[in-house]
């Protein structure tokens, strides 16, 4: 067993990992990606062979929670066989997947037999034309079933993620906390994340805050502080008298950085240390150079934390810093 475990310079251990396994998607949300987006050549996006490696890699290290994000990672062909590999590891106390719903009909229950604990599916309107216009795509029934499927297979956790933005959805907050509750469900509200050039809309002036959105939830239901931790990002709440927690995600305006414990591996093998830098190392370059070599590629991943930076300098006023859309990062 190795012994290395993988710490950055300011002593956070790394148990968490984000692995992307596709930057495609069946749809072109406005604030992930452009509707004309051009992906990357199939030989450019790591084999789900790589993948496990890289994951085998991580979990020798010490990572102990995997989730599985894209673009969307369920159009990835033959994705369960990562996940049964995956799902089989003991080492692993949470192996779960960023999803936005549209496969779900078909694969809840496989997902949920190969292992995977728990869900985050992406969930910005309840109303059929806004979903539309968000997505660029007239699915929302489609998910909606999709997240009916999930219920019925058991997951351990199943979490709404809605990202929230004045003027285009910050009417529909309360009505997601009420479908989330009438359901058993989680939901996070995100702010916006300055990632990629969006046209749709001017960033600033759809800026909705953590806060905002909290003062809203409180005009219906109390709110008490959770000690829920999931290793990522949310700060959590208990809707008092449910089951559902409401998580806020504030890159923005309460920053996250301090106990950061996760880093992600793009759809193309980059190793990304932060989310708000574009430093990035290439392990698909050192996976094909030597295949097989899991110690030299442990020993890359021990090296490369080394350059693991402080925080990330999001500002809702600042020019975007970097240019790379949240699709090509991984959810």
């Amino acid at each position: 067993m190795h012994t290395h475990q993988l710490v950055d310079p300011f002593g956070r251990r790394i148990t968490y990992l984000r692995l992307s396994v596709t930057d495609r998607c069946d749809f072109r949300c406005t604030y992930c990606m452009s509707e004309d987006m051009q992906f990357a050549p199939r030989q450019q996006i790591l084999s789900l062979e790589e993948a496990y490696a890289v994951a085998d890699a991580f979990i020798a290290l010490g990572v102990r929670r995997i989730r599985i994000t894209g673009g969307e990672p369920l159009v990835r062909k033959n994705v369960l066989s990562l996940l049964q590999r995956l799902g089989a590891r003991d080492e692993l106390e949470d192996l779960a997947i960023t999803t936005n719903g549209s496969q779900l009909g078909e694969l809840a229950a496989p997902l949920r037999a190969a292992g995977v604990r728990r869900l985050n599916i992406s969930l910005d309107s309840l109303q059929r034309e806004r979903f539309a216009a968000f997505t660029r795509r007239d699915k929302l029934e489609q998910v909606l079933a999709g997240i009916e499927a999930a219920r019925v297979a058991g997951f351990e956790r199943i979490k709404l993620n809605s990202v929230v933005q004045s003027g285009r959805n910050d009417d529909e907050v309360l009505d997601l906390v009420e479908f989330a509750i009438a359901r058993g469900l989680d939901i996070s509200f995100i702010e916006e994340m300055p990632l990629g050039s969006v046209v749709s809309h001017s960033r600033e002036q759809t800026f909705c805050s953590s806060d905002e959105v909290r003062r809203r939830i409180e005009q219906r239901h109390a709110l008490v502080r959770s000690n829920k931790v999931t290793g990522g990002p949310s700060r959590y709440w208990q809707v008092v008298g449910t089951q559902t927690q409401v998580g806020f995600i504030s890159p923005h305006s309460h920053n996250f950085c301090g106990d950061c414990n996760r880093v992600r591996v793009t759809a193309e093998g980059k190793l990304v240390l932060c989310l708000g830098h574009d430093d990035a190392l290439d392990l698909k370059r050192l996976l094909r150079a030597h295949p097989g070599d899991g110690e030299r590629l442990r020993q890359a991943l021990v090296e490369a934390l080394r350059l693991k930076p402080e925080r990330h300098h999001f500002a809702s006023d600042e020019q975007v810093q970097v240019v790379r859309f949240m699709s090509m990062t991984g959810g």
